[in-house]
């Protein structure tokens, strides 16, 4: 199986008590349920208080 790489931008959504990040429907194909992938997290920037 040929391995795929993706580099996204995204921000962290919020679903309930839970910080979430959505993945474009474009790599979706890419990502099946059981689909075992490496997740490394860079933060760009953080978000005050204010709008927490």
């Amino acid at each position: 199986m040929e391995k795929k790489c993706f580099t996204i931008t995204k921000r962290i959504a919020k679903h309930g008590n839970q910080a979430i990040i959505v993945i474009p429907r474009l790599i979706e194909d890419s990502l099946k349920p059981g689909t075992i992938v490496e997740v490394k997290i860079e933060v760009l920037t953080v978000v005050p208080k204010l709008y927490i």
